[in-house]
């Protein structure tokens, strides 16, 4: 059986100065690390910038998923290469770039294992986009480690700003899951040992470092940010900032090279950045900001995704990153499979391969309340792909794309994984004629109302001394809304009510549960300045609920909120609404247990 690490193995990459040039960049435009990947310099970037015509921009989101996945990855590079595929056939279609998250190494050694798309839709190559890659995840979990460090040492010498040792926020982070690090004691060791208390670690992409870096758009920017984050609060329950301890500097210098945007290829030799991989959950679990404007400055199109579905992805992705930087998408695919359809429709997961069109048809009611919320609350045109498995049957898939075809809804099939940018086509051409033609212009960025400036630095000025607590009295930066922009919610309803709404109008909530603690947070937030923040809600993946058991488009439920937390670097609330875990742990078997190398060198098992 030929594996997707075979396929990636066997492959013949071009070289990265090539696919480099491709975009427009000389060989001394990049920082290549070895031959087939590169890192591209931020001020090459805003160079770009200043002369580009916006490319557009399609978010790749997904209805509620089966604990399997449904493929959003491998769709994306499907239809990236798609794209390309159709303008070498129609030049005014112009040219393709992918914008992804890295992988973490979490789900590589747990149960995902590789995360770099599949089939013959692959970022290549895919052993290192998957192990440490060009090192930025080592670099951000050295960055927050140092600032949990530094807050230490603080308090072991003197303790000038009266930390409360037991009001301390940031943890500790390893790019691996661990179970055993979720509860912790430090401090241990007498007096030379530290403060004893209890203490967690989470994984990488669950920081607000993490988060933070993917929000950054320059160094000096990532800085701030930095420096606005929340460590911990005094006894008199003032905050305290990573600012206030001086540690902005050294974590920037940790992650000045990592802050350059990635650049490798597909199979097929599109573009691809992948760069930062926040957790869907904690954060907006959207690829680098840089990565997403790099894209937008040297392609025609921009192919991004949003982690888990689009009740968690799309809507963090639009009422959070796109409101951050003042960009908006052209279109928007949602990712569907029979498999996804059947499982909503009351299927357990061992038996949704079997043929069911009844089961298609009774799971379409969670499809259509995601075609919905984007095209009622966002006003973006969605478009359902069908990623096609080869347990599919033709009468199964027909019923689905007539049913989505009898709503207006645009529904097409495709081959990506087993036929690669060929199989995408059908997607390509429906993406194309959703955005408004191939020459149809006006990208993303271009819609602003500040007139379309594409240059990756922020609008700060007009926000000097407006924000929350930090040591330079700013808030997180925020471009001008995109022409086009339309929110879930409004930056100036009270924080409460921002959860409320996002439950009611997109989870189809009845309400909130928001217990007394909680309120007494928000009420604390507020009153420190984030009452304007944006809400980032953690919830499970396979609900539109906080319930997993609940399948299809569940009504009246209760969203559950646990607990608050403020992300203040990254200039939101984080929701934690239902179970969430910030450290993941190993399943029973293991994907590290299949993983090898052979003599010489060849990683198998990866994926």
């Amino acid at each position: 059986m030929t594996t997707d690490m075979d396929i990636a193995l066997s492959a013949e990459l071009d070289p990265i100065v090539d696919i480099a040039a491709g975009l427009g960049l000389d060989a001394k435009d990049i920082i290549p690390h070895g031959w087939t990947k590169a890192k591209v310099p931020i001020d090459v970037l805003d160079q770009a910038a200043e002369t580009a015509t916006d490319g557009r921009l399609i978010l790749v989101t997904a209805m509620s998923p089966t604990p399997a996945g449904e493929g959003k990855t491998t769709t994306s590079i499907g239809l990236a290469d798609g794209l390309n595929e159709l303008a070498r056939s129609k030049s005014e279609v112009g040219k393709a770039v992918l914008a992804l998250r890295e992988p973490s190494m979490g789900p590589v050694f747990g149960m995902k294992g590789g995360a770099a798309g599949g089939g013959y839709a692959q970022v290549v190559p895919m052993e290192d986009i998957n192990l440490h890659f060009t090192g930025d995840f080592a670099a951000i979990a050295a960055a927050n480690n140092l600032a949990a460090t530094m807050l230490d040492n603080h308090i072991h010498f003197g303790n000038d700003l009266d930390v409360d040792p037991r009001r301390i926020h940031l943890r500790r982070v390893v790019d691996l899951n661990d179970r055993a690090l979720r509860g912790v004691v430090v401090g241990l060791g007498g007096l030379n040992g530290g403060v004893p208390r209890e203490d967690a670690f989470d994984i990488v992409v669950a920081s607000e470092v993490m988060a933070v870096f993917c929000l950054a758009t320059s160094l000096s920017d990532l800085k701030e940010r930095l420096g606005r984050i929340v460590l911990a609060h005094s006894r008199g329950r003032e905050p305290i900032t990573v600012a206030d301890i001086g540690a902005a500097g050294a974590m920037t210098a940790l992650l000045r090279n990592a802050l350059a945007p990635n650049l490798v290829q597909s199979l097929e030799h599109s573009p691809a950045f992948i760069h930062g991989g926040p957790f869907a959950n904690i954060a907006h679990g959207c690829n680098s900001l840089l990565a997403t404007k790099a894209g937008l400055a040297l392609g025609d199109w921009v192919v991004t995704e949003a982690g888990f579905g689009a009740d968690l992805g799309a809507e963090k992705f639009l009422d959070i990153k796109c409101r951050t930087a003042g960009i908006w998408p052209s279109a928007v695919v949602v990712v569907a499979t029979l498999r996804a359809l059947k499982y909503h429709g009351g299927v357990d997961v061992a038996d949704v391969n079997s043929p069911d069109v009844s089961a298609v048809l009774e799971g379409m009611s969670n499809l259509e309340l995601h075609c919905r919320n984007l095209r009622e609350i966002y006003g973006l045109t969605p478009v359902v792909c069908f990623n096609r498995f080869p347990t599919d049957t033709d009468e199964e898939m027909a019923a689905a794309i007539s049913h989505l075809d009898g709503l207006g809804v645009a529904a097409v099939e495709s081959t990506h994984w087993a036929d690669g940018g060929e199989g995408a086509l059908a997607l390509a051409e429906a993406v194309v004629e959703a955005a408004g033609g191939a020459g149809a212009g006006g990208g993303a960025a271009a819609s602003a109302s500040n007139g379309g400036d594409a240059e990756f630095r922020t609008i700060r000025d007009e926000n000097r001394g407006e924000g929350p607590h930090d040591s330079s009295g700013t808030r997180p930066p925020r471009e001008e809304p995109a022409a086009s922009a339309r929110y879930s919610y409004e930056l100036d309803q009270p924080l409460e009510d921002k959860i409320r709404t996002i439950a009611q109008r997109i989870y189809q909530a009845k309400d909130v549960d928001l217990p007394a603690k909680v309120k007494r947070k928000l009420k604390q937030f507020t009153e420190e300045g984030y009452g304007d923040a944006p809400v980032c809600i953690a919830k499970t993946q396979y609900s539109l609920s906080t319930d997993a058991s609940l399948r299809g488009a569940p009504t009246g439920h209760i969203i559950e909120v646990k607990d608050v937390r403020l992300s203040a670097g990254a200039g939101f609330i984080v929701v934690i609404a239902g179970d969430i875990m910030t450290m993941p742990g190993l399943p029973r078997e293991p994907s590290a247990l299949k993983i090898d190398v052979t003599d010489n060198g060849n990683i198998t098992g990866l994926f």
